[in-house]
């Protein structure tokens, strides 16, 4: 009967007290609000954060290709998951500190004396005993929603708000430095661990601390000192999900660090608590990988192919033979390695991140082994199934790029080698290979054809057993349009589908030309062979036309419109037609053959640097083709090939050969100047300094400097990358002193060789108004002042059209703050830091935008948010107090403008025209400097002169003449 008596009493109690309020602080108040919180509002909210954390836990997919995060919502796929639960637990919460937060002191006695445990009481900035826990869980909540930046905010407030209870605050700072962790602020995050362990951790602070700090370890690659932590943290872990993960991740990390039985160890404990069968799959798949060295490679061997084998692993084939494929690379046996990878990409039946990497490494032993032709297929494969934040993504599109350059040339010229022999051998010889051709190609016809009836037969079959997928439908369009599905995007926005696209039409149609008419059958080979099938290593350019010939009628068929034998791989007068007889076609052979050598010569030396591979082909254009035009530039490309691989002998042959055949040649001088390692070595530096110079004496209408230092730019670095800036000012110089007809010539010729130059399309204007008659004026055009350009589409609109666009002087109207500077001039991402951060610890009620826009010539980081020009005016004025931010923005112009002026910006009117129109307007104005910023979003509206008193007049008007010292008036 007990425990219902307090029941009936604490009933009482709730009824007596809703009139308690939280202006009062009294032990029933307290008790009260504390109760409340803790059963109602609280309560829905931690109900609601449970159930988002088992959304993430449930929805949650790893990548186990790589080091996977210690908590989920690392993952970029799982980060939203939960979300709406998430938002309802911060809303609760929200709303609970809302209603019952107790900010007043108890009273206390006066003539009481204060124990020091009276005195740390009412130290607290919050006495509802309760409400620590709804701060807690709301920052929490945005930290699993994946908002880290409002979730270390709110952490941050904790720690200040219960700096009085040392346990709250130090769960807080742990939480931060999860925070800070995950927003790379890795400074921070070891700060906010240092301040928590000042004080002595209790058992559950400790397992906390555990976790972040290994989470901070592994985010920063100090694996070996995140193992200890790691370890504890797994070992503490309750959730049999979450358990599992940190084992797996332990057993990455062992693995990592070589320590082979421990890793084999930890993915033993992951596999034993049963968790989902992918996760347990991938620590099985591990374990044979940790342990296959020496004499248990052949057991790991058998036990993968047992599990290629299982009908539950038929989803999962690309990472068994990938598995089997790094055992044999660690055995030293490559080529059963490629073989085993080989495999798993053909066997592959899912198109996602782990066939990804598997085609990645195949494609990186075909690159180190020389085998362009084949590893440009892997890379293009290999793009299409890795997200673009996959480390070493833009290694691997350069990659991809260069063989998409070189391998279209290495074909054209094995292909033409291997036409031309064949016109060299017997009609019985030749017929034969052809027949052996037409003879596979009917063969293969027929394998397609039955698989193509066990396709639709399966297809009806899963139709009446209720399968949704459409019959014929191909896996590689269920996977785009479930991909679309999930995204949500067009298909043609998303980069990984393109991709995906390309690699299809590659497959079904081979490397095509993009060009109309793309699908008439009258192609030659050389614009339907197939790149990927070339084999460089066949025994004889017979056998290789034979594959070549195979991959061709794979992808032809006859068609009903051009039916003739001649049209028709089944016939041998489809293939005679390719071969080179008369003298006119091999004539074209071999041009194919010194284009190819020029171009894959130039992207083996400067793009793959293979030095051995770019010589031997450049070699060969000069020796079989000694009177090629491609001849001067190719002696030239030997001399700097072997100058960059250290064989001076070689260098200088070719030095000796190009100054023989071309004395009066542009490279000849340039390689025979006496300053020649000079040059070369400082060659940019040089030549900017150059420029500089040269633009100098052309602003200053030093008309013969501008000549003479043309003339050297001509002599010393006719490729060099001012050489088009070099043309142009050249050009103008000449303007009253040469004929239209001569400056139009020099212009074009600009044009046409330099199309992407950033002076071709002012280049092209001034060449079209002189072919339509305009005249030339006098004077100096400065092509180097950036804050007075305007948009091409304000200048032709013309001076009419801009009148009527004009800057507005309103004040009550959203601003922006705008900090804009030369691109390139300061550190992009440094700044980006260092203004988050200024709002971040200068603002804890406003939040602004911040937002950063880049272009060739000026990036502008804009910071909105602003209600009026006070407030922005007020924010510069912070801005400029910061000793972190005020050298760099010596170096920027900070503008002041509202959104509907910014939209003028740089189009119809220039920085220099906004600056006039900012101190016409703007700048007489006396600021207060006791504007408060950091308050809710209500407009902040300043008072007009005559509505101060001269005190307040006095002091702005010194304010502002101090921060005119300050920041030197480079702000607007």
């Amino acid at each position: 009967m007990k425990p219902a008596k307090i029941y009936i009493a604490l009933l009482a109690i709730c009824l007596l007290l809703p009139a308690c309020s939280t202006k009062k602080n009294t032990a029933g108040s307290r008790f009260w609000h504390s109760f409340t919180t803790r059963y109602n509002v609280f309560f829905n909210g931690n109900e609601a954060y449970k159930k988002g954390c088992e959304t993430k836990e449930n929805g949650n997919k790893d990548n186990y290709t790589e080091i996977i995060p210690m908590f989920m919502v690392g993952n970029e796929s799982s980060a939203t998951l939960g979300s709406t639960n998430f938002d309802i637990a911060i809303t609760k919460c929200e709303k609970s500190i809302q209603l019952h937060s107790i900010k007043k002191r108890p009273q206390v006695d006066a003539g009481k004396k204060q124990t020091p445990k009276m005195k740390a009481y009412l130290a607290r900035k919050e006495f509802n005993p309760f409400l620590k826990n709804a701060w807690l869980l709301m920052g929490k909540a945005q930290f699993q929603k994946g908002d880290f930046s409002a979730a270390s905010a709110t952490f941050s407030y904790i720690t200040r708000l219960y700096a009085a209870e040392p346990l709250v605050a130090n769960e807080a700072r742990i939480w931060q430095a999860r925070c800070y962790s995950a927003l790379d602020w890795y400074y921070d995050a070891e700060e906010s661990l240092s301040a928590a362990e000042r004080d002595t951790l209790n058992k559950a602070l400790g397992i906390l601390r555990d976790a972040t700090k290994a989470d901070l370890l592994l985010q920063q690659g100090k694996f070996a000192d995140a193992l200890p932590y790691l370890a504890n943290a797994a070992a503490a872990e309750k959730n049999k999900i979450k358990k599992a993960r940190l084992y797996f991740l332990l057993g990455q990390i062992y693995q990592k660090e070589g320590r082979s039985q421990e890793a084999y160890k930890a993915l033993g404990k992951c596999i034993k608590l049963s968790p989902p069968y992918e996760l347990s799959f991938n620590a099985q798949i591990m374990q044979t990988e940790v342990l296959s060295e020496g004499q248990n490679a052949s057991g790991m061997i058998k036990r993968l192919k047992k599990m290629a084998k299982s009908s539950k692993n038929k989803e999962y084939l690309d990472q068994v033979f990938f598995a089997m494929g790094n055992i044999h690379m660690a055995g030293q046996d490559t080529a059963s390695a490629i073989s085993a990878y080989e495999k798993g990409r053909k066997e592959s039946k899912r198109n996602g991140i782990e066939k990804g990497v598997l085609v990645l490494r195949l494609a990186e032993l075909y690159w180190d082994m020389g085998r362009y032709d084949k590893a440009q297929g892997c890379y293009t494969e290999a793009i299409s199934l890795l997200d673009k934040n996959f480390e070493g993504y833009e290694a691997i599109n350069h990659r991809s790029k260069v063989l998409d350059e070189l391998v279209p040339h290495t074909n054209a010229i094995f292909l033409q080698d291997s036409l031309l022999h064949l016109s060299t051998l017997p009609e019985a010889e030749y017929t034969k290979a052809i027949d052996r051709v037409i003879e596979e190609l009917k063969r293969k016809e027929e394998e397609e054809r039955k698989a193509r009836e066990d396709s639709a037969a399966n297809a009806r079959r899963s139709e009446n057993a209720g399968n949704t997928v459409r019959p014929g439908g191909n896996q590689a369009n269920q996977g785009a349009n479930a991909a679309m599905g999930q995204s949500k995007e067009w298909y043609f926005y998303n980069p990984m589908l393109v991709a995906q696209g390309k690699q299809d039409f590659r497959q079904t149609w081979g490397a095509r030309k993009n060009e109309d008419d793309w699908r008439r059958s009258n192609k030659t080979v050389l614009a339907q062979i197939d790149t990927d099938e070339i084999d460089y290593a066949a025994e004889d350019s017979l056998a290789a036309l034979q594959d070549s010939l195979d991959a061709l009628g794979e992808r032809k068929a006859p068609t009903s419109v051009e039916d003739s034998l001649a049209n028709d791989p089944h016939n041998r007068e489809y293939y005679l037609k390719q071969i080179p007889f008369s003298k006119e076609a091999k004539q074209e052979a071999h041009n194919i053959i010194k284009e190819g050598l020029y171009n894959a010569g130039l992207i083996e030396k400067d793009k793959l640097e293979d030095f051995p591979l770019a010589a031997k082909t450049l070699t060969r254009l000069c020796t079989d083709y000694p009177e090629c035009k491609e001849r001067e530039d190719a002696l030239y490309q030997l001399f700097l090939l072997y100058s960059r691989w250290g064989n001076k002998e070689k260098a200088e042959h070719y030095k000796a050969l190009l100054a023989q055949e071309y004395p009066e040649g542009a490279m000849t001088r340039v390689i025979t100047d006496p300053n020649y390692e000079y040059t070369a070595r400082y060659a940019r530096e040089i030549e900017d300094s150059l420029y500089t110079a040269t633009y100098a004496a052309y602003r200053a209408q030093e008309r013969d400097k501008v000549e003479e230092n043309f003339q050297r730019s001509t002599q010393q670095f006719p490729l060099g990358l001012n050489r088009p800036k070099f043309i142009f000012v050249h050009a103008l110089n000449r303007i009253g002193r040469a004929e239209n007809e001569e400056i139009i010539e020099e212009l074009r010729k600009l044009v046409q060789d330099f199309p992407k130059s950033d002076v071709s399309e002012m280049a092209g204007l001034i060449v079209k108004g002189l072919e339509s008659g305009r005249t030339i004026g006098e004077g100096v055009y400065d092509i180097g002042s950036l804050w007075t350009r305007r948009s091409s589409e304000a200048r032709k609109a013309g001076e009419e059209a801009a009148a009527t666009k004009q800057f507005s002087a309103e004040r009550i109207a959203p601003y922006v703050c705008i900090v804009a500077y030369p691109t390139g001039s300061l550190d992009d991402n440094q700044l980006l830091y260092d203004l988050a951060h200024f709002n971040f610890t200068g603002f804890m009620v406003r939040g602004f935008d911040l937002s950063i826009q880049r272009d060739k010539e000026i990036t502008q980081f804009r910071i909105a948010g602003f209600n009026s020009f006070d407030e922005a005016h007020t924010y510069v004025q912070k801005l400029y107090t910061s000793t972190l931010l005020n050298k760099k923005l010596s170096d920027a112009r900070l503008v002041i403008i509202s959104k509907g002026n910014m939209e003028l910006l740089g189009t119809y009117y220039s920085f220099d025209e906004y600056k006039e129109f900012y101190e016409k307007n703007f700048a007489p104005l006396n600021i207060s400097p006791d504007l408060l910023l950091d308050t809710e979003d209500e407009v902040i509206e300043q008072r007009y002169e005559d509505e101060y008193t001269p005190e307040e007049l006095e002091r702005m008007k010194q304010n502002n003449e101090t921060q005119e010292e300050d920041d030197g008036g480079n702000w607007y």
